[in-house]
């Protein structure tokens, strides 16, 4: 009995002794399928490098980077400004290989910027807010990661009323004393461009204050804010409605100051930051 029990522990040793020699032997074929990667890569074979990247995860499923190297490669091969049916199709393609990473990793800082871009870049501009959107709401990130993505959508709210109000034929230019050109806008010929800009720079300012809140040392938060306020100025303008346009021009300027203040001291802090680097050696 005993030595049977002897050759059962004998058995299962050696199971265990095999099964991981395989996984390491198999890690190492991996990392050599991804430094082949890496180098068609560098070459500009990008389809190349995808087969050995995906030829590394198949050795180790595990392996984070052959799934970031798949997905680099993929998004690689994405023509930039190119709407035919098949590039879209590869955009596609590495959205999905950067979720894959995101399944893995949800704070991985490449893959969700790359995710954004690649949908900016197909003109999925209602994913890409619906994407933007749910990390400004993830409570699980840090304040200053979701002040990004809130300005972000606040800069997208600011250039849907900027693209309005600065055409040619929504602005008036005059002289006044000295030569000294002055603007004022109007309305555009179809009301709903100027309630479009309306809703735009209202959730703008909605977006941008929950950034304030959430990083009030944002410089551009501070920044956008201001422009959005500005946005409104001109619709206030554009309405006849004075009083209002007052009142924004006054919390235009405390936006401004603020501004002027945190980039005065974003610069000093470089500055310093620049002056304790020590100088190079000399021979």
């Amino acid at each position: 009995m005993k030595l049977s029990q002897t050759r059962i522990a004998i058995t299962l040793a050696v199971l265990v002794f095999t099964a991981s020699g395989c996984g390491l032997i198999n890690r190492v074929r991996a990392k050599n399928e991804l430094n082949e990667a890496a180098r068609a890569y560098r070459e500009g074979h990008f389809t190349e490098a995808e087969q050995y990247s995906r030829r590394a995860r198949d050795l180790d499923p595990n392996s984070k980077v052959a799934l970031s190297f798949i997905a680099r490669t993929i998004h690689a091969q994405y023509k930039q400004g190119v709407q035919a049916a098949e590039n879209i199709a590869k955009a596609n393609e590495a959205i999905q290989a950067y979720q894959r990473i995101l399944e893995r990793d949800p704070k991985n800082d490449e893959a969700y910027k790359a995710i954004a871009y690649l949908l900016g870049a197909i003109k999925e501009d209602d994913k890409l807010r619906v994407w933007i959107a749910s990390r400004a709401n993830d409570g699980s990130l840090p304040p200053e990661k979701r002040a990004e993505a809130y300005i972000v959508l606040a800069s997208k709210d600011w250039d849907c009323s900027f693209k309005m109000t600065e055409l040619p034929t929504n602005k008036v230019t005059t002289l006044a004393a000295g030569n000294r050109a002055t603007v004022s806008y109007k309305k555009p010929k179809e009301q709903k461009d100027f309630d479009t800009a309306q809703a735009c720079v209202k959730r703008g300012l909605e977006e941008i204050e929950s950034a304030i809140k959430l990083d009030p040392a944002s410089e551009s938060a501070w920044s956008y804010k201001t422009n959005l306020l500005l946005e409104a100025i001109k619709l206030a303008d554009m309405d006849g409605k004075t009083d209002q346009k007052a009142e924004l021009e006054k919390e235009r300027d405390i936006a401004q100051k603020r501004t002027n203040a945190l980039s005065e001291a974003n610069q000093k802090k470089k500055q310093e930051e620049a002056n304790k680097t020590p100088a190079p050696a000399k021979d």
